[in-house]
């Protein structure tokens, strides 16, 4: 059997899905279920990979017109109110959003920049257009840079110290002292540095999803951002990345093999 092609932003999301609203605080958990589904996190990371497919002078327009047409095809994917309303509007505007949709939509950003400076600067446009706020900004920028850093072959210890320097993100805990506080938090600022925290603690991709979705909270979206990382180190396990390819719809599917290939080609 072929190897199936994969973004590890997809697989966090859709193993996450189920725990999300349900959250476990235990690695200790079943990857699928009959539940288990792609989510808005998806939705917009190939909304992003779409962008970066079709408009090679990276318009801010095309970005929204990107992100409206998935939106509108995929309306219940589960979106925050004011992101929705977003999705909807004839001429969407940034809302100073610190959330962490900035972060969960961008790692196709990071796969896909030539350079560290162009990751950041396409990583400030995926997120300004609706998450302009600083820490939005940010915590786009940090997994963007995490995902190229990590597939430019740097090791862990340089990608935290790098992020740690960059972006002032305390990167000095473990899974295990933060978990029995951690609380549901929508924040880059309270859930992108521990889905960087989650990716340097695993040993395996499988791991790094685990305890990503262990630590509760917001749980696909830490998943999508953890394991987008943790791709571009470690080999998606053939089970999983095929489980996950089945649960896409045709469409997103197409989009996601597209993107592969592009980036492959690069």
């Amino acid at each position: 059997m072929g190897q199936v092609k994969m973004l590890g932003a997809l697989v966090g999301d859709i193993i996450g899905s189920v725990y999300e609203f349900r959250n476990t605080k235990s690695t200790d958990f079943e990857l699928f279920c009959g539940a288990s589904d792609f989510t808005d996190d998806s939705v917009m990371t190939l909304a992003v990979a779409k962008w970066l497919l079709e408009d090679e002078a990276h318009t801010i327009h095309y970005l929204i017109y990107c992100m409206q047409e998935l939106g509108d095809h995929y309306p219940y994917a589960g979106y925050g109110e004011r992101f929705s309303g977003w999705l909807c509007e004839d001429n969407p505007q940034p809302y100073n959003s610190w959330g962490n949709g900035a972060g969960m939509r961008v790692s196709p950003v990071g796969l896909f920049a030539k350079t560290l400076d162009e990751a950041l600067a396409l990583a400030a446009i995926t997120a300004s257009v609706s998450h302009n706020h600083p820490e939005g900004v940010k915590g786009a920028q940090a997994i963007a840079t995490s995902v190229f850093l990590c597939k430019q072959g740097k090791s862990k210890q340089e990608i935290k110290e790098f992020v740690e320097k960059t972006f002032g993100y305390n990167l000095n805990r473990t899974i295990d002292e933060i978990r029995p506080r951690y609380g549901f938090d929508v924040s880059c600022q309270g859930s992108a540095p521990e889905a960087i925290i989650a990716f340097l603690e695993g040993n395996t991709f499988e791991e790094v999803i685990r305890l990503a979705i262990s630590l509760g909270g917001d749980s696909d979206t830490i998943g999508a951002m953890a394991g987008a990382i943790a791709a571009c180190m470690y080999p998606i396990p053939h089970d999983i990345a095929e489980r996950c390819d089945r649960i896409l719809t045709d469409d997103l599917r197409d989009i996601k093999d597209n993107f592969i290939r592009m980036i492959e080609g690069r």
